[in-house]
């Protein structure tokens, strides 16, 4: 059954122009930034315990990427989260949750203390922050998004918030109703901060909407188009990551349900996957 048509969430995120607040790692601030431009978002980084709560206030949303960790951005992040709870959505990252206990404990401690909205990683990220055993590899997964499914059913309800595993079939789940997405291109994953990428655009099209597994499926759908489209015609890795820009530049509402691949599901049922 296709029940979303992402092309009105990417209308709507363009119109409403959202302005993000990211307390992200540094390996990636530079191009996520350009991913929300690019997408028609405003972002902004900041990541000061002294401003946090401030911009958090400011902002449309919030992106919790713990990619880097230390101890003040943890407080930073909790400060923004308080500040922000009840008033926009709070995205988190949990980047390399499991591969080390810092990362984990971190994880899942955010989780504990602020009512996060959306939580978006890969299926060893998803997996460690239920507290089962999956294999992570620095913070790449070694586990498929599949594998991870039933622990994001049973988390979103636990948690009572959307969960998205990506990989090369990404599931978003609120632990009632399933969304698969099936978009994307292998570059994707030769391209550093490409998971961090998809975060940031779940929360500029949850931002612009008031359904939130809807529009972050739709923003997963958004970005694997787009990387489909930019693979076409570069070299490799390189050209990739200019041509993703300009195609989540160039990309219409239109073109958007033409090409998303959208399934969605009963939790639970594994029949049609």
């Amino acid at each position: 059954m296709r029940a979303v048509d992402p092309g009105i969430f990417l209308d709507e995120m363009r119109q409403r122009q959202p302005l993000v607040h990211n307390i992200t790692n540094y390996v990636v601030m530079n191009s996520t930034a350009n991913i929300l431009l690019a997408a028609g978002a405003a972002p902004v980084m900041a990541h000061a315990v002294e401003e946090a709560a401030e911009m958090a206030g400011l902002a449309s949303a919030l992106v919790l990427n713990i990619g880097t960790l230390s101890p003040p951005w943890i407080e930073a992040m909790k400060i923004a989260g308080r500040r922000a709870a009840g008033r926009i959505p709070i995205v988190l990252d949990p980047v390399g949750a499991g591969a080390t206990s810092f990362r984990t404990e971190t994880a899942r401690q955010l989780l504990d203390e602020l009512p996060v909205t959306v939580l978006r990683g890969n299926a060893s990220e998803i997996m460690a922050c239920t507290g089962m055993t999956a294999n992570t590899r620095g913070v790449d997964s070694a586990a498929a998004a599949l594998d991870a499914r039933l622990a994001a059913e049973e988390l979103a309800v636990q948690k009572r918030l959307v969960v998205a595993v990506t990989g090369a079939t990404d599931i978003v789940t609120d632990g009632r109703t399933t969304i698969l997405v099936s978009n994307g291109h292998p570059l994707m994953g030769r391209v550093t901060g490409t998971g961090c990428a998809a975060t940031v655009l779940v929360a500029a099209f949850c931002a612009a909407s008031s359904n939130t597994l809807a529009a972050t499926a739709a923003a997963l759908a958004y970005f694997g188009v787009a990387g489909e489209r930019a693979a076409v015609s570069v070299a490799g890795p390189g050209s990739f990551q200019v041509a993703l820009l300009d195609e989540l530049h160039r990309l219409t509402a239109a073109e958007l349900d033409g090409q998303a691949r959208i399934h969605v599901v009963h939790a639970g049922d594994t029949e049609n996957v």
